[in-house]
């Protein structure tokens, strides 16, 4: 994949998870990365780790602590990237956000207004938003490839998941339509639907321990996903070339959804 050397790659929720483990396959490959995530101080370690291991591997890391979703911030880093890119496309563009509400619809805590309407804004349209930034500032071009993280929440119900299955649902949905716009100028736009894997946000979900179990037991390949999963399939699907494999919700989990 030396082709993929050199070109750069925006990574939205880079400090864990699969945004940081995509962010160090990407800079094996050659790759730099502008990688955007919210910490405070406690967690701000994990972030510059992530962009120390890059800088190791020879690659450029700018990183932006910002709500991903503020409208300001996002455009001050699309700025200081373009002074980077001299004219050169995004080649991958991923949208690994895990920043919503969990709680239940019903009940005496219930889900309010404003987090059901902060989970959608966060976790599904900023991809919308940032995509439309991209591309009225030239940053995506033939060969660009635009990743969305789903899960199988997005047609599953599970307790206190409703505001983030919401915005796994609208995530496809906007993947889609961004396909539709995008696919007469060569940009791939895809959704990665990942197995159950142990992350540090499948760590906030009441019941997160049963659920590992259970794909575990039931996962065909005899283990749960892993971020490395996910990590390689974004590498190998960046190359050239494969630019009419575009509109799908593809299944990174090992053959997961089929039992």
């Amino acid at each position: 994949m030396s082709e993929l050397k050199g070109q750069w790659a925006i990574i939205l929720g880079v400090s864990s998870g699969f945004g940081a483990t995509c962010a160090i396959e990407l800079a094996r490959r050659g790759m730099n990365v502008c990688g955007v995530h919210l910490d405070r101080k406690a967690t701000l370690p994990e972030a510059e780790q992530i962009a120390g291991e890059i800088r190791n591997l020879g690659g450029e890391a700018l990183f932006f602590n910002i709500n991903a979703s503020d409208e300001e911030k996002r455009t001050a880093a699309l700025d200081a990237l373009a002074g980077k890119l001299n004219g050169q496309p995004v080649r991958t563009f991923i949208h690994s956000l895990a920043f919503g509400t969990l709680r239940s619809f019903i009940g005496e805590k219930a889900l309010t207004k404003a987090q059901l309407e902060m989970t959608l804004d966060v976790m599904a349209n900023s991809l919308v938003w940032w995509v439309q930034d991209m591309h009225t500032r030239k940053m995506l071009a033939r060969g660009s490839k635009i990743f969305a993280m789903t899960s199988a929440g997005s047609d599953r119900a599970w307790m206190s998941y409703g505001a983030v299955s919401a915005a796994k649902c609208t995530l496809e949905s906007h993947i889609r339509q961004l396909t539709l716009e995008l696919a007469p100028e060569g940009i791939a736009c895809n959704a990665l639907r990942a197995g159950v894997t142990e992350t540090p946000a499948l760590k906030k979900i009441p019941g997160n321990e049963e659920m590992l179990e259970t794909a575990r037991k039931r996962n065909p390949g005899g283990r749960i996903t892993t971020p490395q999963d996910v990590a390689k399939t974004v590498a190998a699907l960046s190359v050239d070339g494969i630019e009419w494999m575009t509109g799908n919700i593809i299944n990174v989990d090992g053959g997961e959804m089929l039992v």
